[in-house]
């Protein structure tokens, strides 16, 4: 086969299949929430003994509050950028192209799935608010915000969507070493 050929079967192959593959992005938000469940529940089980000895007194307490939350917001953004960056990964992996439209769906499936869990709390009372039954860190309600949360959310949005895109595009790299040691282009 020259190598006209191949490229052409490529991009045939690509514009047959390429696009998002929201199979593969559902997949990969299942590896990120289930990533981020057990390394926000590993940094929970460090993080509390750490924090509870280090704080004596009510007066010490008061005075690391400020750090224990900048630490607590950094230990977030770092789970949940690895979290998203292994959903991407699957779902790069499991869509042979473009693996940073399938990161970003993962991303959007994440972002979806929380804005209903969301809505679906504020409806049907906290007895039904799965996210706040779970105990897992939350942005604070709109009535709370401060300069501090606003960051903390803009930095979560940043950091969680670039890192589901960059793993979809290291998940394709997979892809691309076959079809070079196949010799397509």
């Amino acid at each position: 086969m020259a190598d006209g050929e191949a490229g052409h079967d490529r991009a045939h192959a690509k514009d047959r299949f390429g696009g998002f593959n929201w199979g593969s992005a559902f997949f990969g938000w299942l590896v990120a929430t289930g990533v981020a469940v057990l390394l926000l529940a590993l940094s929970g089980a460090i993080g509390g003994p750490i924090a509870g000895s280090s704080i004596g007194s009510g007066r010490q307490a008061v005075g690391a509050a400020g750090t224990i939350g900048i630490v607590g917001g950094i230990v977030l953004l770092i789970v949940l950028a690895i979290a998203y960056f292994a959903g991407g990964y699957v779902a790069g992996r499991m869509s042979r192209f473009d693996g940073g439209r399938q990161g970003l769906g993962v991303w959007i499936i994440g972002l979806v799935i929380t804005i209903l869990l969301a809505v679906a709390g504020a409806i049907l009372g906290s007895q039904f608010n799965l996210l706040a039954q779970l105990n897992l860190p939350t942005v604070p309600s709109a009535g709370s915000f401060g300069i501090g949360a606003l960051i903390t959310l803009v930095l979560v949005i940043v950091v969680t969507v670039l890192a589901a895109i960059g793993g979809g595009k290291v998940g394709q790299r997979y892809h691309r070493k076959v079809d070079s040691a196949l010799g397509a282009p």
